[in-house]
Parts: structure tokens; sequence; C-alpha cells
């Protein structure tokens, strides 16, 4: 039996195609989708790509048994620029085969993958993932609260001890590291990017973060070089609240989540912890927690087999990696991006203040190589 087509728009979202999406994956053993249901959710929360619940009506007697009454769909940006974007950073490829080889592999929990296809070099893909609706979302421009970003900490660590010194292995070449000429390509278009992001976003720029962009903009190249020396494990990069899922109960080891996985890299683990606590939280609650949450990420990291990177090695770590992980995103974002709602651009804003913030607290620019 073929693969399903990869729909070019929601609109082929039929209930015959979910129905052969669904025994595909080995959880429709009898029976078909009558009809279906479609939401859009998720506004203003992913850039590269649209998000849909497609509710699933089995007709009498419900969904048989371990069909799922609902899924979640997602396709790329209807923006041209941003599927440019995607598509040439190789990332709607990457959360394909992130689903298909790397997820049994990762500790951390991820939301079940019914389906995953791309037409390579392309931006015509379809993830269908399990519907978990049922979770809380953190809000990214309100800021997440101290234990979720405690709970998300330790989900990491499982992240990161799952690959820790295993990305080296020919088998995940494919993934791009910190250094992939991608990256210097990006250092290259710095000054142009800058310029752009000022235009839009330098009123959020904190006192001393405009100095700090700048040696940025400089030394982009070289700070990447520096993270390419430190010890590598798989790392999300774009690892924040708006693509986490919690559960209630923040004290469970299961307690969050991990979506959007096309951004994955080869790098230090710092990257993460950095987009983490210097986007996610305040600012006021970042200074506040952030030692007692990076201490408690590495105790679990530690718990994870990761016995050779000393606590003292990681907070060096972050604050180097505070100069590159959140600023870049906010520069490119800023600069090049369809903003398509209110809301994105709050979103980037307060990602400017709080990125340059933390930086600017913890004099990272003195550490630039």
């Amino acid at each position: 039996m073929s693969a399903p087509e990869i729909p070019a728009s929601i609109t082929e979202v039929t209930p015959a195609w979910l129905s052969d999406v669904l025994r595909d994956a080995g959880v429709l053993p009898a029976g078909a989708v009558q009809a279906v249901t479609v939401d859009q959710i998720g506004v203003g929360v992913g850039i590269m790509g649209e998000l849909f619940r497609v509710g699933a009506d089995y007709g009498a007697g419900g969904p048989p048994p371990g069909a799922p009454s609902s899924v979640v769909v997602k396709l790329p940006s209807p923006f041209e620029a941003n599927r440019a974007q995607g598509v040439g950073l190789g990332m709607y490829e990457a959360e394909v085969r992130f689903y298909r080889e790397l997820a049994p592999h990762t500790a951390a929990r991820t939301a079940r993958c019914y389906h995953a296809d791309i037409v390579p070099g392309t931006a015509r893909f379809v993830v269908v993932l399990e519907d978990l609706s049922g979770l809380e979302m953190a809000d990214y421009v309100a800021g997440m609260t101290v234990e979720e970003c405690r709970a998300a900490a330790r989900a990491l660590a499982a992240v990161h001890g799952s690959w820790w010194g295993k990305v080296d292995a020919p088998a995940y070449a494919w993934i791009p590291s910190v250094v992939h000429p991608r990256i210097e390509m990006l250092a290259g278009m710095w000054p142009a990017l800058w310029e752009g992001f000022l235009a839009n976003f330098a009123t959020r720029l904190p006192e001393g973060g405009r100095a700090g962009g700048e040696a940025i903009r400089d030394h982009y190249w070289e700070l990447m070089q520096a993270m390419s020396r430190l010890p590598w494990t798989l790392i999300h990069q774009d690892y924040r609240s708006d693509n986490l899922l919690f559960e209630r109960d923040l004290d469970r080891d299961d307690a969050v989540v991990i979506l959007d996985w096309q951004g994955i890299g080869r790098g230090p683990a710092a990257y993460d912890l950095a987009y983490l606590l210097g986007g996610s939280l305040t600012v006021a609650d970042r200074r506040a927690s952030e030692r007692a949450i990076m201490a408690d990420y590495h105790r679990h990291l530690v718990g994870a087999g990761v016995t050779d990177y000393p606590a003292e090695q990681l907070w060096h770590d972050y604050r180097l990696a505070l100069l590159v992980a959140g600023p870049a995103t906010a520069v490119l974002t800023g600069a090049t991006f369809d903003l398509a709602n209110e809301r994105g651009g709050q979103m980037i804003g307060a990602m400017t203040e709080r990125h340059f913030s933390a930086l600017v607290d913890h004099d990272s620019v003195s550490l630039i190589p």
C-alpha cells in the first residue's frame, strides 16, 4: 500500500486521507473516518508552520479501540518568505526525520507521531501527531512560571543525556552542527540583519543591549566556533515555552511534552539552556531563579549518565551561549519574517528584551574570543 499523499493544504485532509494515515500507523484496524472537523490552533505561536486540530468522526459507535478522536496536523507556513527559510535551513526535513529516526531513542516525552512525510528539498511536508489539548501551554509573551521552567529544564536534561557524546557518529551527520556552513552564511548576513532588526525592535533593547548586539554582529562566527569546541549533544534550538506542553502535576517525570523539532542541531547543551532561561522567563524571574534551575538541570544530567561535565563548566558555557542562542533568533526573525499578527510582534519584542537583558546581566560580551 502506498503512503498517503502529502496534502497541499488543510482542505486536502479528508476523511479518506486521515483513515489511510491512521491505518498505516496501526491505530485503525477496522472502520474508517466518516467526517472531519478542522480548527486552526497555535495562531501566532509558530512562524514556520501552521497547526490544525482535526476531529475524527467514525460514525455510530464512536472511535474504534485505540483510534484517536482527534489529531494535530502540521503543515508549512502560508507565507512564502517563511517557507523559503524553512527549506533553506532544512527545518521541515529535520522535523520529519526526528519523528522517524530520533524520537524512539530520546528519553524525554514527545507527542506520538502517526505520520510524517516530506518531498525532500521542498516545503511540501506533513506531520500528524496525537492531540494533547488536555495539557497546558505557557504563554511566551507573559512568561512561563519558575515551576514550569524547572520542569522544562529537567525534560531538557533527558534529551541532552540521551544523546550526549553520540551525535558525532556518521549516521547523524545530516543534523546541522553549530558550525554548519549555513551558520557561517548567517554570520555574513548579520550586519544587514542587525540593521533590519533595529528598524523594527530597537526600542525593546535594554540598556547595554545595543552594544551587545553590535559585538555579536562583529564576532558571531568566532562565537559559534567557540561553541563548537564544547561537548556536543542533540540540541532542540527553539526550546521555549510555546513549544512545550505541561501536565498540571509538574513533579511528574513526564510532566513536559516537547514539540516542534524543526530546528534540531548538534552542539552544546548550554545553547538550549540559554534559549530557555534567557527567553521564556521574565527578566525578574530569570534573575531570581536561574542558578537554582541550572543546578537542578545539572543534577538530572548527571543522573542521565553525564558525569564528566562539571557544574562550573556548564555555568561558563551558559554565559557564552547567551550571546548566540536567543539574540540570533530575535535578530533573524525580527529582521526578515512576515509577522502576520500582533502577537508575533509581541513575541519577538519580549524575546528581544529578555535575551539581551540576560547577556548584559552576565557580562557575556567579555567572553568573546
